[in-house]
């Protein structure tokens, strides 16, 4: 799949999914646009451009400098935060940051983005399973990340006439600097890697991903191999949802 000359503007590319799908698409020759509060964590090609997505200034000022010398091609949302509480244990300002980063950062990221993707192309969100089934206490989380998937759907229709495609990606547990906080914050007397490796058990794979395994669903649907695919919901979970909580 030679992507070369593509231009695509990640945000949140900084670490986790979002650097594995910038090295993918990196190494399939396509020039790649981090957007992110923190630096890369490793040196790469990519244009590194700090961003505080919920900052609609610096957002656009983002997709601006993204497409200085070329159109954009190809956006995807990788930023994300991870807050714990129903939704009585949750404060209000808590509830609004996760919101504002997870949900609201990509409507602006998209609101920007869209009208300088002027020749097409493709918009990748990821979401997460919990916007289709939830474990205990993660209300501002699951909200937000329904709240994509809604957007996604919206979006793939008004603006399937741009030739423009819009589907999300929805990770099961996937080894990140995200979930690795959550689970050292859980681990106790078991540890960090003891925690991730039960949270890997919960999924009939029998482990938790990969961050370039989740990269390579993010890459398929930016390609033109999913040049009828729009509007979708991919979940990646290592068979998650498939299963019933129940066990004989």
């Amino acid at each position: 799949m030679d992507l070369l000359n593509r231009n695509a503007l990640i945000f949140g590319g900084a670490s986790g999914i979002g650097w594995a799908t910038a090295k993918a698409l990196m190494d399939l020759g396509a020039q790649v646009v981090i957007a992110d509060v923190s630096t890369p964590s490793e040196n790469s090609a990519a244009l590194y451009i700090p961003c505080d997505v919920c900052d609609e200034t610096q957002v656009s000022e983002a997709v601006r400098r993204a497409t200085e010398t070329k159109p954009l091609d190809w956006l995807v949302y990788s930023t994300g935060i991870q807050h714990y509480g129903s939704v009585v244990s949750t404060a209000v300002d808590e509830y609004d940051l996760v919101q504002a980063i997870n949900a609201r950062g990509a409507f602006l990221a998209c609101h920007s983005a869209i009208p300088v993707m002027r020749n097409g192309g493709a918009i990748v969100l990821v979401s997460s399973v919990q916007a289709l089934a939830c474990q205990e206490g993660v209300a501002a989380y699951a909200a937000s990340k329904g709240t994509l998937e809604a957007l996604t759907r919206a979006m793939a229709v008004d603006h399937a006439k741009d030739n423009i495609r819009v589907n999300a990606v929805l990770p099961g547990t996937v080894d990140t600097p995200m979930v690795r906080s959550s689970a050292e914050r859980f681990s106790g007397a078991d540890g960090l890697e003891q925690t991730l490796q039960q949270w890997g058990e919960d999924h009939p794979l029998g482990r938790v991903a990969r961050a370039d395994e989740i990269a390579n669903l993010i890459t398929f649907l930016l390609s033109e191999k999913a040049s009828f695919i729009t509007g979708a919901s991919y979940r990646a979970d290592g068979g998650l949802l498939a299963q019933l909580a129940v066990r004989l």
